[in-house]
């Protein structure tokens, strides 16, 4: 959107820099991330607009906002990692809407987080420059990356954008950086869930990502400009899961739906679950520190670390501000 970037004394300038459309506190599986510290607590925000135009998009309200009275929290890059500390947060992470549209902001950020040990997560769509994209990847711990379709009809008709950009932007993660990657198709019935599409969706990661990418294909429900479709029966998401699993994918996923099948993850040695999941409560977890499985020792791929007692399916709203004396306050 063009509001969120004008000129000022000469040079472009991020009007949404420091200023946030809200905080919460979520389970790292709702970005979903299961293979990313599974089981914590991350701490979320994103800003206004978007450089996509997706007629199913779930955040409508907050990415196809022209007003900046959107905009409710201010906070510093210091005060949010300052902040995700105190909250007991593993990581921050960039939603809502892309972040993309607030690099600047959001790179500035994971500067501040790194410093104090919190991870910097993108949830994006993908769609960036490649000049851009090193800058901005290079900051970041890791991603979850909206693969819409398999088509590039589906991108420009009900995006406006373009497929290969956003293979181009996985290959790059995958194969080029040290990001953890994770990777989200929502399946609109009637649009992107035919068997072909998703034969040819999984055959590609197979071959240019490998098999260890964690995939999730998550469930429709009507919003913004598609209203008149159905949501997603489970049914579909299982015959998704399936295509996926025969194409050779590892670590296939469900959401938005309650299905502990599909929202556990499996150690590809010895079949058996190592983490299970119903929806984001995790209900049993055999993984050593290092995400080694506990029943023959193989490891997963992922970021693992020492597993407490799991965030679980909370969403807890926070407001962020700073006192007179600088110091960073944040409140449920």
């Amino acid at each position: 959107m063009c509001f969120v970037r004008k000129m000022e004394q000469g040079r472009m300038v991020l009007t949404t820099y420091g200023r946030s459309s809200g905080f919460c506190v979520d389970p790292v599986e709702k970005k979903p991330l299961n293979q990313f510290y599974p089981g914590s607590s991350i701490l979320s925000f994103g800003t206004a607009g978007c450089n996509l135009a997706c007629k199913f998009c779930q955040n409508w309200d907050i990415s196809k906002s022209k007003e900046m009275d959107r905009l409710m929290d201010e906070a510093s890059p210091e005060a949010i990692a300052d902040a995700a500390v105190r909250l007991g947060c593993k990581s921050v992470a960039f939603t809502y809407n892309d972040p993309v549209i607030f690099a600047e902001y959001a790179m500035d950020i994971a500067d501040a987080c790194r410093a104090r040990s919190v991870k910097a997560v993108a949830v994006t769509a993908g769609y960036i420059h490649p000049a851009a994209r090193r800058e901005f990847y290079a900051k970041m711990d890791a991603a979850n990356v909206d693969l819409k379709a398999f088509t590039d009809d589906f991108y420009y008709r009900i995006c406006g954008g373009r497929l290969q950009p956003v293979l181009d932007t996985l290959g790059y993660l995958v194969k080029e950086t040290e990001v953890w990657t994770e990777i989200t198709t929502l399946l609109i019935p009637g649009k992107n869930d035919s068997d072909d599409e998703l034969r040819a969706e999984c055959k590609w990661i197979m071959q240019n990502l490998g098999p260890d990418v964690p995939l999730h294909f998550t469930a429709f429900h009507p919003d913004w400009k598609m209203t008149e479709i159905e949501r997603t029966p489970k049914e579909t998401l299982a015959r998704a899961r399936g295509i996926a699993r025969l194409a050779g994918l590892r670590y296939v996923y469900t959401g938005n739906v309650h299905d502990e099948e599909g929202g556990s993850t499996y150690c590809p040695s010895c079949e058996n679950a190592v983490v299970v999941r119903d929806w984001y409560e995790i209900r049993s977890y055999r993984l050593s520190d290092e995400g080694a499985c506990m029943h023959c020792g193989a490891k997963l791929a992922g970021r693992f670390g020492k597993f407490g007692k799991p965030f679980g399916s909370k969403r807890i709203p926070v407001r962020l501000g700073v006192n007179l004396g600088g110091q960073s306050n944040s409140s449920p």
